[in-house]
């Protein structure tokens, strides 16, 4: 898993100086989007090596900006004219003829060392000029990384925020039988491609896997035939697994603090479970609830001030956050049925969760001082939610029923942005749950 990218990125020009008030410019605060058409030709070549990289990097772009939701990309059999190389200046009359926006030119070259060396430019149609353009050399095998690149440099072009595309997910890979099911760690770029498992499944279930923030280290609960339920860390780049303390009770959904350095997780201790934080320099353990309710699922906000957890300690499951420290203790769900799986958004600015009521699941946002709660998604079973590197999108995973006579039941991933109107599959393997984006790669 240890794949050494190393990508000189030079950009060769910045936006022009009227960017911020560029037509192009995609508000995506507001509630509802609509799609802004872009044209998108196969990126050029010099030879049939290059051209083939070229074509292939355009369509991974075009995949990614498609799944943002913000972006139309227009079929590229309506094209009038064709670009003569990424340095040319185009004929914006003919992209203007088929409604695009913004268009997006590039070129792959192979370099002496055997690298190869990738240039992108980016029109704003109607204006007739450049708001962006960007080169940058990487190893030819890494092409796929390279087009997921673009994608995110001209998300943050179009938009003004990071992308998210150069990232990966880690999840739970499920097989077998419904009665006798095999559950291991698998991690995928995000768009569903290379997927690569990193845990057999044969001595014990994975649970809850959760990305470091700082590092390439996932943490994750791990459950064996005779023993509860532990909290383990596992090493992306050396393979290398570590059981994080051993506990009489059970140890389960943890997660890293937003520095890395502390997996807060809960515990269960005489039949009871409360929310703890584990220092991963020194081992030290500190408790941060004592309540003889059941204390789960703890989130840390980005700033590292505050967590949020669900409790049932009003009778039934709410989200609730609280001090770094454990004091501070608010309820800030009201609503009727179970909240549960709380995490904080990258932003700050919401807390995600999956809603429980009346046989129906969800997956919905509320503030932290709990206003504005909105349900994105409901299904027969939406539940552990993840977000996006920028929180602007959440993965989550979805079950179907299991039918009398024993078949379905099957679970996958799916994607949806803050607006609740862009739900999308994401491919995996087989059957899919608990996934965790990472943030964007080095």
């Amino acid at each position: 898993m240890n794949r050494i990218f190393a990508i000189l990125l030079t950009i060769i020009a910045a936006l022009c100086a009227n960017a911020a008030s560029a037509r192009v410019t995609i508000d995506i605060t507001q509630g509802n989007v609509d799609p802004m058409p872009i044209a998108a030709p196969d990126f050029l070549g010099v030879d049939d090596s290059t051209t083939s990289l070229g074509r292939d990097i355009t369509s991974v772009l075009m995949n990614d900006l498609e799944r943002s939701g913000l972006f139309q990309v227009i079929d590229q059999r309506a094209y009038i004219e064709k670009p003569e190389g990424v340095n040319v200046r185009p004929r914006f009359a003919d992209w203007r003829i088929i409604n695009a926006q913004v268009l997006i030119v590039g070129d792959v070259v192979e370099l002496p060392d055997g690298r190869m060396q990738v240039s992108t430019r980016i029109w704003d149609v109607y204006s007739d000029e450049q708001v962006g353009a960007v080169a940058f050399k990487t190893p030819a095998d890494n092409w796929r990384r390279a087009a997921h690149k673009v994608a995110d440099f001209v998300y943050k072009t179009l938009t003004g925020e990071a992308g998210y595309f150069d990232t990966r997910v880690v999840f739970v890979h499920e097989t077998g039988p419904k009665e006798k099911r095999v559950k291991r760690l698998m991690i995928m770029d995000q768009d569903g491609a290379n997927p690569v498992p990193l845990t057999d499944g044969l001595n014990y279930q994975v649970l809850t896997p959760r990305f470091s923030p700082t590092q390439q280290q996932i943490t994750y609960m791990a459950l064996f035939d005779n023993r509860p339920g532990q909290v383990f860390l596992f090493n992306i780049e050396t393979g290398e697994q570590e059981q994080l303390g051993t506990f009489r009770g059970m140890t389960f959904a943890p997660r890293f603090s937003p520095d890395g350095r502390q997996v807060i997780m809960s515990m269960e201790r005489n039949g009871n479970s409360d929310v703890f934080k584990m220092d991963l320099a020194t081992r030290r353990l500190t408790r941060l609830t004592d309540h003889p309710a059941i204390d789960v699922s703890p989130t840390m906000s980005p700033d590292g001030r505050r967590f949020a957890f669900a409790s049932d300690r009003g009778g039934s499951q709410q989200i609730y956050t609280m001090t770094a420290d454990g004091s501070d203790q608010r309820r800030i769900t009201f609503g009727e049925g179970r909240y549960q799986t709380p995490v904080w958004s990258p932003r700050g600015d919401l807390i995600a969760f999956t809603r429980q009521y009346k046989g129906r699941f969800y997956i919905g946002v509320i503030r932290p001082d709990g206003t504005g709660e909105r349900l994105l998604t409901e299904s027969y079973l939406d539940e552990g939610p993840t977000w996006s590197p920028n929180g602007r999108v959440l993965m989550y995973y979805r079950q179907t029923p299991t039918r009398r006579d024993g078949t379905g039941g099957n679970s996958a991933l799916w994607s949806v942005d803050l607006t609740g109107r862009n739900q999308r599959r994401v491919r995996t393997p087989a059957d899919a749950s608990d996934p965790a984006w990472s943030p964007l790669l080095p």
